[in-house]
């Protein structure tokens, strides 16, 4: 049957604008990091990416290593959009980002010219597409001159590879730097993808959200359930079936504490005064900032991404509920 995406998906997700440019956001945004890879079920990936577009959710974030196997997340969405999407290309923003490795040798990594151009026409390539709305540089280098990567981005915006650059990963001090070589440039900077969660904060003391106010640049964060532990699922310890069960993935058994597990029960008692599931509650928090333009979530099944999506019905966080959690997440000293 042909895709014919929900008449109404426009009219309760919120749109926040990134930075001082003119490019707008859901508030929500799925990133294909987990479960589009080439070893996961393609109508699942189907169902999930149906249903955030069915949901508003207008932008989809990829990277060239995201996988496994790397490169096959952007298969994935290219066959998605072949099947489902083309005709709504127009409505969407689609990210790719390269700078992690990619292949072998002094070329596949990092942040060279050299690299971040062929990893933008190969990303391009394995989605069928002309050109993504932004391009990311995936985290700094330091090894090459910044003005060579930035550089790189401003080539790829100006040829029609890309509409908008970025950077992932870059703290205050070096975001300021990039920001200044591409406002030199004329090249349009819209965002910065830093992780954050109530669980990672080290953006706050890095200064970060100056920056990003300072210098007219959005952030769109990763990891804000902090890779699940912040959803229901941790509530009582480690499930089976959960990613800090496995032996691969970034959320290990060590770091499902009983202190852990015990401030993840506080603060859904918190989410659940407010009529939230813990998982809204946690991305509420990170939205409460009006310098973070989006949050990204990542999903394996749609139920997730209908809860997230629903996360700031229940208003903004009050002083009061603010420094509730502030009390949680912060053990008393000794």
């Amino acid at each position: 049957m042909v895709y014919d995406p929900h008449p109404q998906r426009y009219d309760s997700l919120a749109y926040r604008r990134a930075g001082r440019s003119g490019l707008r956001l859901p508030a929500i945004s799925l990133g294909l990091w987990h479960n589009f890879g080439g070893v996961d079920r393609h109508e699942t990936a189907r169902a999930m990416v149906r249903t955030a577009f069915d949901a508003g959710v207008t932008h989809f974030d990829l990277a060239n290593n995201y996988g496994p196997p790397p490169g096959s997340a952007e298969l994935t969405f290219g066959r998605l959009l072949r099947e489902d999407l083309a005709p709504f290309r127009d409505e969407l923003i689609i990210s790719s980002k390269a700078g992690y490795t990619m292949w072998p040798g002094p070329y596949g990594d990092w942040g060279s010219r050299k690299y971040l151009i062929a990893s933008c026409d190969a990303s391009l390539k394995r989605m069928g597409l002309d050109y993504v709305d932004v391009f990311y540089h995936h985290r700094p280098d330091p090894n090459t001159p910044l003005e060579e990567t930035m550089g790189a981005l401003d080539q790829i915006v100006r040829s029609g590879r890309a509409l908008y650059a970025a950077v992932s990963n870059y703290p205050a001090a070096r975001l300021r730097e990039a920001a200044a070589i591409l406002r030199g440039l004329g090249t349009p900077f819209v965002l910065n993808q830093p992780s954050y969660s109530m669980f990672n904060r080290w953006l706050e003391p890095d200064g970060l959200i100056d920056a990003l106010r300072d210098e007219g640049v959005g952030g769109i964060v990763f990891s804000p359930l902090a890779q699940g532990l912040l959803s229901n699922k941790y509530l009582n310890g480690i499930p089976a079936d959960s990613r800090a069960a496995s032996a691969t993935g970034f959320l290990k058994a060590d770091q499902v504490t009983p202190e852990r597990v015990a401030q993840v029960q506080a603060l859904n008692a918190v989410a659940a005064a407010r009529g939230q599931t813990l998982a809204q509650l946690a991305l509420a928090w990170v939205l409460r900032h009006p310098e973070i333009t989006s949050a990204l979530i990542g999903a394996s099944r749609p139920e997730q991404i209908t809860d997230a999506v629903a996360a700031l019905n229940a208003g903004p966080l009050t002083d009061e509920e603010l420094t509730r959690i502030e009390a949680i997440l912060t053990p008393p000293a000794g």
